[in-house]
């Protein structure tokens, strides 16, 4: 009881180790199904292009001045500035834009590729090509259709060109001429064709194919293409630094797009530069123009004032006065240029169109007109950017251009409203002056028009300094003005594929190799209800189980005194646990088995014959008996004569002992054959000649083992089960459905079958927790192994 109360804790004691072994035992087809799955891994990745990811780091100079900013440097002192710099963000949106993508891709001639064939897949070849293709006066199909074009070198001069059509394809770009010269012009719907052979200084070189696909894709696939492998980002939030990336299988290819993708930002943005350098200098030249002839007839009044009224230094007379009104002279001067350069700048705006920019910060404390001219000046260049690539009629435009006619009037007005401030100042600086000036009434009304036509001259020599030397400023700022992003780090590959991920999917190959086997098990493990081992019986019976015999290697040999197989082990220790049941027969009588089982071919003939074996080799005077009058099958083992127990039992002439023979190469072990098949086996064993037969027997043998009918499907063994000392119930593993384990304990319950005991047959102790059978465990195990490599040999 100890030993059977541990066997059914066994599972509870050690779950892993029961979860474990239940798979392990299937380990071939874990390491079949794992390395069929690495094979497909290996063939994925063997047959699969490699991606690769170049990368290249940026600078974004977000101190330097912007495009607007630029424009207005010229005017800094003046604070039209303040506040617009270069935007991160913004710049990452260009060059992820797909009109910059556009241009690279038409620079480099990204939508022309060679491919050279392999035999699974074709490889692209860029850079060292043995030959080039240029399309002169293209047409708008080249950058609409596919074209697909074999070349073969037919000689040092001439090739081979044909054109690769799908079923679908209208026609062929292609005249029925298909051997052309290098350099010739071929006409083509697409344009005229000129291909150029490439000299190699390697004349080994694997660059040299003898056929090559020159195919030509769609320009906006190949644009849309390169957006979404093309990554622009910034390394942190803190930082301008950003990382451009690109993904491709040719190496050289996506180092050389990012390298152009940098350049071409860095040309509009020069080209930015020099168009607003050149407004800001028409701006100024226009002005200087005016300023100079201004300057000039100002001067020339000067000159007839003294003339006409002979003097010389008139401010020495009046030194005192003057001193005094100095002060407000120097305000009314200044009061007096911002007027003038207000007004300019309302001239200018009243003949400017929607495209020309306005200068800013020209005129200290301007206020909020300096933010409005600010964005007026951006709209004004957005609008001319996205005219490069739309018409006027483009809603964008139009919507643009509403913005910037109603920004144009809001400055306007500011520049009004600041130039009513300066006449309301210059009407203050006046009253003050005036207030002076009765001090010198003395003075000649010579010297009072003389100060009129000075001032004047002041004003505008002023203006006209100022100017020059904006001038200068502007010129070398914008010769000396730095790129907008400067690179950190050239465009560079790592060596390492980005994708596929050859240890991921590797890993994730050898992950699932391992879970379909896994996945199978379970789930036949879940939808299988067949017995497999004791750990299925214990638990749901509480008959008590005397042991399990394994798979026999030779099912219809019986048990030898030699035998070491775990089959002949597994029915000593049997034997061994029926004596313990039987202890309670009187001695001097046979101990009487019966064997059964719940259906037929669950093995209890195979345990009939070899536990009766078993005991005759034990010295025990051993019958077995054929009660299996319907279906007898020891015949099968023995070789039995045709005479039986059904003939014992239709006779009155017949003697028992005529009946039973011997087995030979045993000492003690004797056989009653069941005999013919009545037509009446249930009534033949009610009859009282049954009891007198057991009797007979009993008396004369130390065990009698007989091999009896199934119960579920006659009642032939209930009939005689009172003649049983013990009754051995055979459950065939992998052969008797769980449920019907209701049947022997029901038949325990109701004690049908006296002192009922089971035992498990056709087990398989590689896959169960089984203790082994003595040294035969180790014997097995080996003979496993060898006959696992036997098969694995054939």
């Amino acid at each position: 009881m100890e030993n059977n109360r541990l066997d059914r804790n066994y599972e509870n004691d050690y779950p892993l180790k029961s979860f474990l072994e239940k798979y392990l035992t299937h380990w071939k087809w874990f390491a079949i199904s794992a390395s069929i799955s690495l094979f497909l891994v290996f063939l994925y990745l063997r047959y699969t292009t490699p991606q690769y990811q170049a990368t290249t780091t940026i600078l974004v100079n977000e101190e330097k001045k912007s495009k607007i900013e630029t424009e207005m440097s010229a005017f800094a002192d003046l604070g039209l500035s303040s506040g617009l710099k270069s935007n991160v963000d913004n710049e990452i949106e260009i060059l992820k834009s797909r009109t910059l993508v556009k241009r690279v891709v038409k620079k480099l001639n990204l939508n022309t590729s060679f491919l050279v064939e392999g035999r699974v897949v074709d490889r692209e070849i860029y850079g060292k090509t043995p030959i080039e293709v240029y399309f002169v006066d293209k047409t708008n199909q080249f950058y609409e259709n596919k074209v697909d074009l074999k070349f073969k070198e037919l000689t040092p001069h001439t090739f081979l060109l044909e054109d690769e059509v799908s079923e679908d394809a209208p026609k062929t770009i292609l005249s029925n001429k298909k051997k052309f010269k290098y350099m010739e012009l071929i006409p083509t719907p697409y344009g005229r064709l000129i291909i150029k052979k490439i000299q190699s200084k390697d004349n080994n070189s694997t660059d040299n194919p003898q056929s090559i696909h020159i195919v030509i894709n769609p320009l906006e696939e190949v644009v849309e293409s390169f957006m979404k492998r093309l990554k622009v980002e910034p390394i942190n939030e803190k930082s301008s630094v950003v990382a451009i990336s690109v993904t491709d299988p040719v190496v050289k290819k996506a180092e050389v797009f990012l390298d152009n993708l940098i350049q071409i930002y860095n040309e509009d943005v020069a080209a930015d530069k020099d168009f607003i350098s050149d407004n800001t200098s028409k701006f100024i030249a226009n002005r200087l123009r005016l300023i100079t002839q201004e300057l000039e007839g100002v001067e020339h009044n000067v000159e007839s004032f003294k003339k006409s009224n002979e003097l010389t230094d008139i401010n020495s007379e009046a030194k005192l006065y003057i001193e005094g009104s100095n002060e407000y002279d120097k305000k009314g001067v200044e009061t007096e240029i911002q007027l003038n350069v207000v007004s300019s700048m309302l001239d200018f705006m009243k003949k400017s169109s929607n495209s020309d920019l306005l200068p800013s910060n020209i005129i200290s404390g301007l206020g909020d007109a300096s933010g409005l001219i600010g964005s007026y000046n951006q709209l004004v260049l957005d609008r001319n950017r996205i005219l490069k690539s739309a018409t006027a009629e483009n809603p964008s435009v139009v919507k643009m251009d509403q913005q910037i006619a109603s920004l144009k009037s809001t400055v306007i007005e500011s520049l009004l409203r600041l130039q009513s401030s300066l006449n309301i100042q210059k009407r203050d600086l006046n009253r003050n002056e005036g207030f002076l000036n009765t001090k010198i009434g003395k003075i000649p009304v010579q010297e009072r028009q003389f100060r009129v036509i000075a001032r004047q001259q002041q004003v505008k020599e002023a203006l006209y300094l100022y100017l020059l030397q904006k001038r200068e400023e502007t010129a070398i700022s914008l010769s000396a003005a730095e790129p907008n992003i400067s690179v950190i780090d050239a465009a560079n590959t790592d060596n390492m594929p980005v994708f596929p991920k050859k240890n991921m999917i590797y890993f994730a190959g050898l992950l699932l190799g391992l879970l379909v086997p896994f996945g199978i098990i379970y789930t036949d493990d879940l939808l299988d209800t067949k017995i497999k081992s004791r750990l299925d019986i214990e638990g749901k019976t509480n008959i008590p189980f005397i042991g399990d015999v394994p798979t026999s290697d030779s099912p219809s040999e019986i048990i030898a005194s030699d035998s070491k197989t775990s089959s002949a082990e597994a029915l000593r220790i049997i034997r061994t646990n029926l004596e313990f049941i039987l202890t309670k027969v009187p001695d001097g009588i046979a101990k009487t088995i019966f064997v059964t089982s719940t259906f037929p071919n669950e093995g209890k003939t195979f345990v009939s014959v070899n536990l009766a074996a078993t005991f005759a080799l034990s010295g025990k005077k051993v019958l077995l008996m054929g009660m299996d009058l319907r279906n007898p099958r020891l015949d099968e083992y023995l070789s039995l004569p045709e005479r039986g127990v059904t003939n014992y039992l239709v006779s009155k002439d017949l003697v028992l002992k005529d009946l039973i023979v011997k087995h030979d190469g045993y000492m003690n072990f004797h056989i009653l054959p069941s005999g013919v098949i009545p037509p009446n086996p249930a009534e033949l064993l009610m009859s009282k000649k049954v009891d007198l037969l057991f009797k007979t027997l009993k008396s004369q043998y130390d065990y009698i083992i007989v091999d009896n009918s199934p119960v579920s499907i006659v009642t032939d063994t209930l009939l005689i089960a009172k003649n049983a000392d013990c009754f051995i119930y055979v459950a065939r593993a992998n052969f008797l459905d769980k449920r019907m384990l209701d049947i022997p304990n029901t038949l325990y319950k109701e004690q049908k079958l006296p002192n009922m005991c089971l035992l498990l047959n056709d087990t398989n102790s590689a896959k169960g927790y089984g203790y082994g059978y003595g040294y035969g465990q180790g014997i097995e195990r080996k003979v496993w192994y060898k006959e696992f490599y036997k098969k694995i040999k054939r």
